[in-house]
């Protein structure tokens, strides 16, 4: 059982989770305001609360309804003292171990100021399902926030960026200086807004898409024709110009397009 400090009123931050607890209201309450709050959905899933600094401003909305799951045992004791009023909707548990499809019966928003040492994790973990999560608002380590934002040309464009805009339009809001965290971090952070677009489905095959896109970043310095050798006979395809190049040039309608071709060639 974990004693907390009700004199303190502090949460120690865990180094081994990657823990930076915001203490600046005004940002706080601008990150909360970012959300968009459409009708498109009325649960929203607070990532790593801590102490609860975005809580405060989420669980004055009556727009929809709030959840917080954090992995840390000192925290949800804590909130639960914080709280009592959440009962079940304070979840003691892994982000990156939830089963969405039990818990929340509908479309729902993710806010939080995410673990760095997970935040790619938890990227993917939202674009597994992404049918049910339409609108993401977090806040990154700043050179993760630009990764997801980067555009074809770029070195910072790569296999998070085209998945996330494959199925998300994402905005990068704000930049967050270190001194308004506790500890403070030792990088910049950012501020970024997902939000689902209209595609469902993309027009070609998603999981050799997949398979595309990463067989092309991870080898990011050659061809697409040499990087894609495990998809492709290197005299297959010869006139589809787009295996010239390198796959940090290729937009997400590029990859859809040579999957589509590769998928017709087999």
């Amino acid at each position: 059982m974990f004693f907390i400090s009700i004199e303190m009123g502090v949460v120690k931050a865990k180094k081994y989770l990657g823990q930076h607890f915001l203490t600046d209201k005004n940002i706080a309450e601008k990150i909360v305001d970012s959300l968009s709050c459409t009708d498109q959905y009325k649960q929203i899933l607070e990532v790593g609360p801590g102490m609860g600094i975005l809580s405060d401003y989420l669980l004055q909305r009556s727009a929809y309804q709030t959840y917080l799951i954090d992995v840390d045992q000192e925290s949800i004791a804590y909130l639960q003292e914080k709280y009592p009023q959440l009962g079940d909707h304070l979840i003691h548990g892994d982000f990156l171990e939830l089963d969405f499809k039990k818990k929340f019966f509908d479309k729902l928003g993710v806010i939080g100021n995410f673990p760095y040492n997970i935040s790619s994790q938890i990227l993917f973990k939202i674009l597994e399902h992404r049918d049910q999560v339409v609108e993401v608002v977090g806040m990154f380590q700043k050179e993760v926030a630009q990764r997801c934002v980067e555009k074809p040309g770029s070195k910072e464009y790569g296999i998070l960026s085209v998945f996330l805009q494959a199925y998300y339009h994402v905005e990068y809001l704000f930049t967050v200086k270190a001194g308004v965290f506790s500890p403070p971090p030792k990088v910049l952070s950012a501020v970024i807004r997902l939000r689902r677009n209209e595609i469902d489905r993309l027009d070609c095959d998603e999981k050799l898409f997949g398979q595309v896109v990463r067989a092309g970043f991870n080898q990011r310095r050659k061809t697409l024709r040499n990087a894609l050798s495990s998809l492709i006979k290197k005299e297959d395809l010869k006139d589809v110009s787009l295996l010239e190049l390198r796959a940090e040039r290729l937009s997400v309608h590029d990859f859809v397009k040579l999957t589509q071709l590769i998928s017709a060639s087999r």
